[in-house]
């Protein structure tokens, strides 16, 4: 069974691969989705461009995993050479935009639920959701199904983590930082220059160290990704602007983070957040899902890249096959035998927690 539902989700992978999804546009690959539960006779729910199912028997009094993970991509770089909605296999590597994140991920969990979906007397009832707009964290995303499904009581979130378990994951916080100065002519005497000003800001976003260090997240990091002043050579602008990208660690609320930056920042200078609902999460390194991975030679790890489990309220571990550093790049791959080896490691470590 195994075997045929690996051989089903690499050729679902493919369709989907040649199936356009970018955020907010993932209609179609919805419908693919959708397709695969039809023909395996799984009931499904959808909301929007988020398809979900339960096990067949799904019983109220016991645990529920939510399994995750999502189908829209970002767009191509201009930096591809292969055609990125082409899906061809070349020295045993599946090409495709969206192959490595989260397809392969993606597809691997769906034909694990799909092992699990008739089995009875299960220690934990199971819940697949492929979900959208995860790439753009969209407001139609897994964060608007959460409200449709039954209790959840932890989660395993596909992405691509070379199948080892990432047990705590950083939040996200975006600043725009507007540093205040005075405008006038370049040729007059200005000691309120806003971009001059914006030079000691910048500087302390580099230096500054918050105090609580996570063991398995690491330090807070803040940088200043973006800047932007004035519009012709001879003003001097009244406002310089920045774009900060922090990640939180999980010793911090994203708003605590927010409050001791605007606290040392001068009169002169505005934070304003872009959100702050995109926190960090972890799993307890004791939970049964992490012992039964470590036994099957699973390592941990924390990760700092953003994931759907930021809208995730419940313990939750990222997951899956595939190799995080390839996602957005050009001519993403994922290796075959890692997918191959993603379903087979899904089933197992479930096997560890599922059985009566």
């Amino acid at each position: 069974m195994i075997q045929k539902l690996t051989k089903q989700a690499i050729s679902l992978l493919h369709t989907l691969i040649e199936t356009p999804s970018f955020s907010s546009e993932e209609e179609h690959t919805a419908q693919l989705i959708e397709n695969w539960f039809i023909e395996h006779d799984i009931p499904f729910e959808r909301a929007d461009n988020n398809v979900w199912a339960y096990n067949k028997y799904f019983d109220d009094s016991k645990p529920t995993v939510l399994l995750n993970s999502h189908h829209d991509t970002v767009k191509p770089n201009g930096n591809y050479t292969n055609d990125p909605f082409k899906a061809f296999v070349e020295d045993g590597k599946l090409f495709g935009l969206g192959s490595n994140d989260a397809g392969g991920c993606l597809v691997s969990l769906i034909a694990t639920f799909t092992y699990f979906y008739s089995k009875e007397d299960l220690n934990y009832n199971l819940v697949i959701v492929a979900s959208a707009e995860e790439e753009s964290s969209g407001v139609l995303g897994l964060n608007s199904v959460l409200k449709h499904l039954k209790n959840v009581d932890f989660a395993i979130v596909g992405e691509p983590t070379l199948m080892q378990l990432a047990i705590a994951e950083k939040g996200l916080l975006v600043l725009d930082v507007s540093i205040q100065g005075t405008a006038s002519h370049a040729a007059h005497p200005n000691d309120d220059n806003s971009i001059y000003n914006a030079l000691e800001v910048i500087q302390w976003f580099e230096k500054f160290e918050f105090e609580k260090e996570s063991d398995t997240l690491g330090k807070v990091k803040m940088t200043v990704t973006q800047i932007n002043a004035g519009n012709q050579h001879n003003v001097v602008p009244s406002h310089c602007d920045l774009v900060v990208d922090v990640r939180v660690n999980d010793h911090y609320k994203n708003v605590e983070v927010l409050e001791i930056i605007k606290q040392v920042m001068p009169d002169n200078v505005k934070v304003k957040p872009r959100s702050l609902h995109l926190g960090s999460s972890s799993i307890p390194r004791d939970h049964d899902i992490v012992k039964s991975g470590i036994k099957l030679g699973r390592t941990t790890y924390g990760s700092p890249t953003l994931s759907d489990q930021s809208v995730l309220s419940c313990p939750s571990l990222k997951l899956g096959p595939g190799d995080s550093t390839r996602s957005h790049s050009a001519n993403e791959f994922i290796y075959v035998d890692e997918i191959k080896e993603g379903i087979a490691l899904y089933i197992k470590i479930l096997e560890g927690i599922m059985a009566p």
